[in-house]
């Protein structure tokens, strides 16, 4: 809980810190929370320090600024970030700051050293993966919350930390589609960057043997990144490019992969994805890899709101898709079961539990 009291004199404001606002799931999960804490009546910035895109809509009261590019590993950037942020939150004796990034957590932590800040930090992915452990530690130390987005990501930090922590599950968007009730399309989808850890080539592989028993299918990949031409030349080694299709970014999303048979995704670890979570309360029959930190786990029953396969298991993963695509009742039962999740973990919710982990109540 946050070490200092809040003036009630003054309107609230919130400061998210984060490197960027280009489309990942968690400049979406900020997207969500900006616009319930307006709604409340509370002040919004969204602080990117490395770089100036946005690629959600944001309410119109949100103050979106960036106060640095990307660094590079250039200290003279790194110096220019921090004095920035420092400036800003002098100029905002009363802010809190939610960290939603390691490295947003230790420039926010050094930047408002002497001031009496809140700073709560919102822990996004798998804590093995960090490769500056000793830096995020010292950061999370130093900050008045931590959250997590499962039980098991707390097991991997020291105890001063555990003491700080708190689980808050990933919100769904109110405003996501319906499920869909007609026939579906056969197209398998997947939302995600195109990134190792999603590990695309997983799922082009597992759709190349599931192709030949199901040659109508095809699979409509969206999202953008690093890979998109190794994955292509791979596509086109496995003699799939006429049945692979390649969306990019897309800001509609959701309404386009509504009525697919399925929703795919192979991670090799990750928090909570939102991307599988809004396909599960669309109502999408979907299939996940049961991968640290035991996000997916936290919202799929197994065999009743949606499949869990092992990490890396391709005979697996072909084994699910079929399961969907050969199961017409099974696929449906899984659809009105996952639908269920969009009012258990409402974006209004979550936004209230993320005020009480900083100490505040949802009356303010």
């Amino acid at each position: 809980m946050c070490k200092i009291s809040y003036n009630m004199g003054i309107r609230m404001k919130i400061v998210f810190v984060i490197p960027n606002m280009t489309g990942g799931g968690t400049e979406r999960v900020i997207s969500l929370l900006s616009k319930e804490y307006i709604k409340m009546g509370i002040d919004v910035a969204i602080m990117q320090f490395a770089g100036y895109e946005n690629a959600y809509e944001l309410d119109k009261n949100v103050e979106d600024f960036s106060i640095a590019p990307r660094s590079d590993g250039n200290p003279l950037v790194i110096i220019r970030r921090i004095v920035n942020m420092r400036r800003y939150f002098k100029k905002e004796p009363d802010c809190l700051i939610f960290s939603f990034c390691v490295m947003g957590a230790v420039f926010s932590v050094i930047a408002s050293m002497g001031m009496k800040r809140c700073i709560l930090v919102a822990e996004r992915s798998s804590p093995d993966s960090c490769k500056q452990v000793r830096l995020r530690n010292w950061a999370y130390k130093r900050a008045d919350r931590i959250t997590f987005q499962t039980n098991e990501g707390i097991t991997y930090f020291p105890d001063r930390i555990k003491a700080k922590a708190v689980v808050i599950p990933n919100p769904i968007d109110a405003d996501i589609p319906e499920p869909y009730t007609g026939k579906r399309t056969h197209r398998i989808v997947t939302v995600g960057r195109l990134h190792e850890v999603k590990n695309h080539a997983l799922i082009l592989e597992a759709f190349a043997d599931f192709a030949d028993t199901f040659p109508d299918y095809k699979l409509h990949i969206y999202g953008r990144g690093e890979l998109e031409s190794k994955l292509k030349d791979q596509a086109q080694s496995l003699g799939i490019s006429d049945k692979v299709i390649w969306h990019g970014f897309v800001k509609n999303v959701k309404e386009e992969i509504r009525d697919a048979a399925m929703f795919v995704s192979a991670s090799n670890y990750e928090g909570i994805s939102n991307s599988m979570l809004e396909a599960l309360a669309m109502g999408i029959p979907s299939i996940c890899t049961d991968c640290p930190i035991g996000g997916a786990r936290s919202y799929i029953e197994n065999g009743r709101n949606g499949i869990l396969i092992p990490v890396h298991d391709k005979a697996a993963l072909v084994e699910a898709m079929t399961k969907i695509a050969s199961d017409g009742s099974f696929a449906a039962g899984l659809s009105v079961n996952a639908a269920k999740l969009k009012d258990k973990y409402s974006a209004e919710s979550i936004a209230k539990s993320f005020l009480e982990a900083a100490g505040f109540s949802q009356s303010i």
